[in-house]
């Protein structure tokens, strides 16, 4: 390699270093720190032992709430993926224009607004006197107020609208790189619309039905503002019960132990989701 060659490495690497030990510091750092954390006895005791871990899955309450923070996540990946592609659909194939403009706004609207003030507008719309029952009331359709906090199914709801631009901006995304005639030709060869839209438009847009899941479900599972509020404590989640244990209880090691399960739980989804867009990128190359 030639001096010019090992002159130019030697820059790309002197612009890289500074967010290698930025990223090394501030993010690999803590969870390192907190594995080792979680891997402590507690109490009095000294050196590393699983025993935490051994606490957490030999107690059927904590596997209960890893299972309930799990199934939130893919309740709401659901939900914003059974909204969200009929939306990205229309927003890929209205003109470019003011219209066009108009539901990009709609759709970068929430991000722009903090999750906190969203969550509590949802209090507005579930409260016994909220939006809904208000409604529902008046066309004398109920004849009490629905329970709609601190349900599982109002968790969902808000979360779902919440994370719902996470799952719209990579199905835009994917479509935006359709190939128009595609439509085209499957219609002049006799295809309907809707066999266009199962062979065609939908699979090679999952590689964004993927990538959007992949936000949605980890950004639901972790989660603590909109559970919290919206469960009003009675519902335990994964983010609620780590609070629970760091906070106010002060038992740091479980809390380290819960704050890895669940890490480890969204990696492996992500690996797998990942690798689902790796085979529907081959797919749809072929």
């Amino acid at each position: 390699m030639s001096a010019k060659a090992l002159l130019k490495a030697g820059k790309g690497w002197a612009l890289v270093l500074p967010l290698t030990l930025f990223l090394l510091s501030f993010y690999l750092a803590p969870i390192v720190l907190m594995v080792i954390t979680s891997l402590s006895p507690g109490g009095d005791g000294g050196g590393l032992s699983p025993s935490q871990y051994v606490k957490f899955f030999g107690d059927g309450f904590n596997l209960k709430v890893l299972w309930e923070t799990v199934w939130l996540g893919i309740k709401t990946t659901l939900v914003c993926l059974l909204l969200g592609y009929p939306l990205a659909l229309l927003h890929s194939r209205t003109r470019p224009g003011n219209w066009r403009s108009i539901l990009t706004f709609l759709i970068v609207l929430p991000l722009l607004t903090s999750a906190v003030v969203r969550t509590f507008a949802w209090i507005v719309i579930l409260g016994r006197q909220g939006v809904i029952n208000s409604t529902l009331l008046s066309l004398s359709l109920i004849e009490e107020p629905l329970r709609l906090l601190s349900t599982h199914h109002g968790v969902v709801a808000a979360l779902s609208q919440i994370q719902m631009p996470l799952m719209i901006l990579p199905l835009i995304a994917a479509m935006a790189r359709l190939d128009p005639n595609l439509e085209s030709a499957s219609a002049s060869l006799g295809g309907t619309s809707w066999r266009t839209f199962w062979r065609i438009t939908l699979p090679l847009t999952l590689p964004g039905i993927i990538s959007g899941s992949l936000l949605v479900f980890s950004a639901s599972v972790s989660s603590f503002i909109t559970p919290s509020v919206i469960g009003g404590g009675r519902i335990m989640f994964m983010p609620m019960y780590i609070y629970q244990q760091a906070i106010s209880l002060f038992d740091f090691p479980f809390a380290a132990t819960i704050s890895t399960v669940l890490l480890v739980t969204v990696l492996l989804v992500v690996v797998l989701l990942s690798s689902l867009g790796r085979l529907t990128r081959s797919y749809t190359h072929t």
